[in-house]
């Protein structure tokens, strides 16, 4: 069960909430999301589940870490409450902020505040697009204190038992600008993913765009050509997601070129050049 608040203010209005008991109905995943494991991560996963230890993802975009998360919550009958990260992102967009409302002042949780109070498993999505400052907020909660300090409301918030705290970001995307403190990587349980080998990736992409073997196999190879080609002119190949992106259009009665073009060549790169380069390698994959 939550804890009792350690402390609340002495000013009546801050001690009113817009929902002190929200339904996290709409944040429970019904259907089981489909995720094919490709090595011991959802045991890794469960296991810092049941010690309460927070969990940072690592890969490359599109490679299935969102998905990942969706399954392991629809898995332990959590609620889910993604924050997709950005450069903008407050403190305040995290943890809650206080509101006008027809009976006064009223303080309004934000999606941490609401995983923390009521068990949540909360998910921050590419967590180095935000603010070193922002993301400080997140420390106490990832220590043996499991705590969410709300300094405006002069309240800390002890976790519910069942809260976990899960984020993730693309280590290609570091730079001296973009990454995460070493004090915050620290706390951190971490599981790596990657793109799957060939055969499971054509697996994954038969299932999720409906795609014949025949033609996720060649899709496969157009994301091997394209990741070879990273460091040369590309920031990254052809995701995961891509390729089952264009599988549903070759699927739906686009031509397999258009469909590369579409969903893999356009998207992946601005450079006409490097675009030339892309479509020759993706050539010889076409049957």
């Amino acid at each position: 069960m939550p804890s009792a608040l350690s402390s609340i203010s002495a000013d009546p209005s801050a001690n009113l909430a817009v929902d002190p008991s929200p339904d996290l109905a709409a944040f429970r995943i019904a259907v089981e999301p489909y995720y094919r494991p490709v090595g011991d991560e959802i045991a890794v996963f469960e296991a810092a589940w049941r010690h309460r230890l927070p969990v940072m993802l690592k890969g490359p975009t599109g490679c299935g870490k969102t998905r990942f998360v969706e399954h392991m919550a629809w898995r332990l009958g959590r609620p889910l409450i993604t924050v997709a990260a950005h450069e903008d992102m407050t403190a305040a967009d995290l943890a809650g902020r206080f509101l006008l409302a027809p009976e006064g002042t009223v303080w309004q949780d934000g999606p941490l505040t609401q995983a923390v109070r009521h068990g949540a498993l909360c998910y921050l999505d590419e967590i180095v697009e935000a603010r070193q400052d922002t993301t400080v907020v997140i420390h106490p909660l990832t220590d043996a204190r499991r705590l969410l300090p709300l300094e405006k409301r002069n309240e800390q918030v002890r976790a519910h038992e069942d809260f976990q705290l899960v984020i993730s970001y693309n280590p290609g995307y570091q730079s001296a600008v973009k990454d995460l403190k070493e004090s915050t990587k620290q706390r951190f349980v971490a599981i790596a993913f990657d793109y799957p080998a060939p055969e499971l990736e054509a697996e994954i992409v038969m299932r999720e765009a409906g795609a014949d073997l025949a033609l996720a196999r060649i899709l496969v190879a157009i994301a091997a050509c394209s990741r070879n080609l990273r460091g040369q002119g590309l920031d990254e190949g052809a995701s995961t997601r891509m390729l089952i992106h264009a599988g549903r259009l070759a699927s739906g009665g686009v031509s397999l070129e258009a469909a590369v073009e579409a969903a893999i060549v356009l998207p992946i790169t601005d450079d006409a050049d490097m675009r030339r380069a892309l479509n020759a390698a993706i050539s010889a994959c076409l049957p």
